[in-house]
């Protein structure tokens, strides 16, 4: 028979860490888009965009819905996780949001059409990461799902993102970047808990221990990986900033 999980074991700052995690993420992610679409250069450009799919799906999406799983648990039961799916997931999801940005991005001039299809593509990112990183996660038991509330958690990550996506239009201030940020923050955490609400799980106490690794095995690893993912697309954003607004010196002729 069905029966319940907690996915607020470790109280409730870890929603907001979780959510300022994904905040931060995306809102450089977002600075990095704006980049590529304000470069000619069409070399340059792609290499904002791969620089805001890391900051985005890995950690806009897939360190966020890491940090929101510490809370997640089976009470007297264990959790585990399978590495390579769990890696599959941040791969699939980089890759995902990198794919949306593309269309997004690729050209200087804004268009509806490249807005929304941009817009669904990142939103169904998110959902890629948040099932297949649950895919990972092995129970005592059968992890099953609430049909109405997935189909609300993709329609959550879709519209949210293309809402962050058309902020970034123009966008030469610090904040409506912010406000960027803030919106997908929203969509990539709205859409986790709606995902993790929509959990049905079937455990079965006499079952063997699922394999796999505790989530606190590889907290230490992620949290690097997560710090070096930023580094790069915060020191880009940062000496590009510097570059636009540094004042440029005329010569005068003696």
């Amino acid at each position: 028979m069905p029966m319940d999980h907690e996915d607020f074991a470790m109280g409730n700052w870890l929603v907001v860490l979780a959510y300022l995690t994904s905040v931060v993420g995306c809102a450089l992610g977002l600075a990095c888009t704006l980049q590529a679409r304000s470069t000619d250069s069409p070399r340059a450009r792609l290499t904002w965009l791969v620089l805001a799919a890391v900051s985005i799906g890995g950690v806009g999406i897939w360190v966020m819905h890491f940090i929101a799983m510490l809370g997640f648990s089976t009470p007297g039961l264990p959790v585990r996780y399978d590495i390579l799916r769990t890696a599959l997931s941040a791969i699939l999801s980089v890759a995902a949001v990198f794919c949306g940005l593309l269309v997004f991005g690729v050209r200087n001039r804004f268009a509806w059409r490249r807005l929304l299809l941009g817009g669904l593509l990142t939103g169904l990112a998110v959902a890629v990461m948040h099932y297949t990183g649950m895919w990972a996660v092995q129970v005592k038991g059968a992890i099953g799902y609430d049909p109405t509330l997935v189909v609300l958690s993709v329609v959550i990550a879709v519209v949210a993102a293309t809402a962050a996506l058309w902020f970034t239009v123009g966008l030469d201030k610090l904040l409506p970047r912010l406000a960027a940020g803030l919106v997908m923050g929203a969509a990539v955490t709205g859409m986790h808990y709606t995902g993790m609400a929509a959990v049905r799980l079937h455990l079965d106490p006499g079952a063997p221990d699922p394999s796999g690794t505790e989530v606190f095995s590889f907290l230490f690893p992620v949290f690097v990986l997560a710090a070096l993912a930023m580094a790069v697309p915060i020191c880009a954003v940062l000496m590009a900033t510097a570059s636009s607004e540094a004042p440029r010196h005329t010569t005068v002729a003696s």
